[in-house]
This record gives structure tokens, C-alpha cells and sequence, in this order.
């Protein structure tokens, strides 16, 4: 079985209001990319990766105009893919919703939350991700309210073959400090939005741990804006949000797996793999990065799964195949994480 992730950029921009791709030669959100070319591209990556489930990180709106199953369900009819049923969750308060697309042929999904609601005075104890979680992120005393503006995706799924499965889809807070324009205000919400963004992946891995704690087969997949070493404002936390989420502080039968990760922290001089590209305009270059991941708790761990980054200059076998090298530079500027495992 393949479970993948994949953040596609402007997704949404490629429907209108009644979840009908956009095929024609208009600008999409993607710089210098038509709607016609990155739909085309995004068919040709789908088709690729040809997963029984893919967690789409970015989906097409969920609002008062839009559904975002309609339209996903309408883009996999037109590509023929075999994941051609999808799921929501939790509506986002942005324009970047967070669905599985899925093989029902192969899967049962439901929407399965866990966690009490909370009022406006939140709890400390792990409340549903559509509510609030009360935490000291700034070591005052006074616990600040956070909260999910793209409240993770919790699945309950059963394969054909009889395994149950936890599944979360994240998208984690950017801690890219929009809106700055001076260097004490880049500083200032650079570190206030990695603050959130720790205690969004401390909210995370209270819900992990019970799954683990419980035995429950876990996956937690998707972009969580952050890895081991990705920025200087690390240094001041110690940690990163995703170390927080695999829990590597914790005893072994209550930490997640990715390798990418376990390779991100051997350290900056070893060799790191990256999941996104993305151009600096201002310095003329693409910077990479490792946003990505696809963790497995340890028993998944023990089926020998085999992860894969599609990732064109990475792996010899994309790059051998034109058609593909370039739909995977078109489609996002994300890459596709998979995962392979026995199930």
C-alpha cells in the first residue's frame, strides 16, 4: 500500500465556484504557470505516484461559495486515478484546507476527531483541534490561547485487508514573518510565530502520545513548516516542532519514525534532504527545504515500510524521465513524500 503527502500550491485557484477545473491558458497562482500547465502537470504527478491515499496539504477552498470535495473528487474523475474518493475534516479558517484522496476499493475513511470541544478559555490537555489549547509559549506564567487556523485531518481508516490505522494530516503555522518590514519586526513575529508554532506540535504530540500509549497504529503526515536546524531561531527553543511530534525525548514505543528527520539531525554538514523549492527572488536562487514528513509509530516501523521524496533532482529515477522531471517542477512547489509499507 502507498500513502503519500503532497502540498500543492494554489490548488484552489484552479476550480471555480462550483469545483470545475479551470483548463484554459489564464495565469495560475504559480508564477509564470498557466492554469492549463499546472493542471496538466499536477495530472501527470497524481498519476506517478499512484497512491491508495494522498494527503493533499493546500486543497481547494471549504466556504460559503466552495467545496473542497467536489472539487477534488471532480479533478481525480478527470485524471482516472484510483484515489478518486475524498475526505475533509475540521473547515480551515484559511484559503489551505487539508483532505485525503483515497482508493475506496482498498479503504474505509471517517472522520473520526478526538478530544473534548473547549470553550474561549481553551485546555491544557490535548482538546479537539477545532478548539483551544491553553499554553505558556512564552514562559510568563500566563498561558496564551492557541489555536489551529488549519486544524489537522483525524482519520479513522481500515484497510481492505482488516488493519485499522490512526491517520493525521497537518499543516502547521508558517513561521515566515509576513507583514514585517523593518529587521526588529522581522525578528519580533519571526520568533512570536515559532512560539505558536511549537505549541500547535506540543498540542500535536499530546494526541500522539495517547494513540501510542494505546497501541494504535499511527501515520502523521503533511508540512509542518519546520525541521531540525531549518532556522536560526531555533538556538532559543532548543528544539524543533517536529523533533516535539516524534517525541525523541520520549521511551521507543512512544516515538513516531521518519528517516528524512533521523537525517536532518545528524547535522548541517550531512548530507539533507529537502521536500520544497522555492525561489528568493531578491537573491536570484532556489532555496530548499525539508517541510514534508510522513512519521509512522513503531510498529508500522517494524513492516519495513520505504519511504520516497519525488524530488526530480534527488532521485535518479525521476530525473531520467523528462515528462515527469518537469511536471514535478510545474505542478508545486512542494514535492510529493510516499510511503510504501505491507499492510
Amino acid at each position: 500500500m502507498r500513502i503519500a503527502t503532497y502540498n500543492v500550491e494554489w490548488f484552489n485557484s484552479l476550480f471555480d465556484d462550483a469545483g470545475t477545473l479551470l483548463d484554459d491558458d489564464q495565469g495560475a497562482g504559480r508564477y509564470g504557470v498557466t492554469r492549463h500547465q499546472q493542471i496538466e502537470a499536477l495530472g501527470i504527478v497524481f498519476t506517478a505516484v499512484d497512491a491508495d491515499a494522498v494527503m493533499v496539504i493546500e486543497a481547494p477552498d471549504h466556504n460559503g461559495k466552495r467545496s473542497t470535495v467536489p472539487a477534488l473528487e471532480g479533478f481525480a474523475r478527470v485524471m482516472g486515478l484510483r484515489a478518486r474518493r475524498a475526505i475533509t475534516g475540521f473547515q480551515s479558517e484559511t484559503q489551505q484546507e487539508i483532505a485525503l484522496l483515497y482508493d475506496p476499493d482498498r479503504l474505509r475513511v471517517r472522520h473520526d476527531p478526538r478530544g473534548d470541544p473547549t470553550g474561549k478559555k481553551g485546555s491544557t490537555d490535548a482538546p479537539r483541534f477545532d478548539g483551544v489549547f491553553r499554553w505558556d509559549v512564552d514562559v510568563d506564567t500566563a498561558p496564551e490561547l492557541i489555536r489551529f487556523s488549519r486544524p489537522p485531518l483525524e482519520l479513522a481508516v481500515d484497510t481492505a485487508q482488516g488493519h485499522a490505522l490512526r491517520v493525521i494530516g497537518v499543516h502547521a503555522k508558517s513561521k515566515a514573518p509576513h507583514g514585517a518590514t523593518t529587521p526588529d519586526e522581522v525578528m519580533r513575529i519571526s520568533i512570536e510565530n515559532r512560539r505558536k508554532q511549537l505549541a500547535q506540535c506540543i498540542w500535536l504530540r499530546q494526541r500522539v502520545a495517547a494513540h501510542l500509549d494505546a497501541g494504535e497504529s499511527l501515520i502523521v503526515l503533511g508540512d509542518f513548516n519546520d525541521g531540525p536546524g531549518l532556522d536560526e531561531y531555533e538556538k532559543l527553543f532548543g528544539r524543533s516542532g517536529v523533533e516535539i511530534v516524534l517525541g525523541l525525548d520520549a521511551e521507543e514505543r512512544l516515538r513516531l519514525f521518519d528517516p528524512h528527520a533521523r537525517q536532518a539531525l545528524l547535522g548541517r554538514l550531512s548530507a539533507q534532504p529537502s521536500t520544497a523549492r522555492f525561489f528568493l527572488t531578491h537573491q536570484g536562487r532556489y532555496l530548499s527545504a525539508l517541510l514534508d514528513y510522513v512519521m509512522v509509530s513503531p510498529d508500522l516501523r517494524d513492516r519495513g515500510p520505504r519511504w520516497r521524496i519525488w524530488h526530480p533532482f534527488d532521485d535518479p529515477g525521476l530525473y531520467r524521465v523528462p515528462e515527469l522531471r518537469e511536471a514535478l517542477l510545474t505542478a508545486s512547489d512542494h514535492f510529493p513524500v510516499s510511503l510504501d509499507i505491507a499492510l
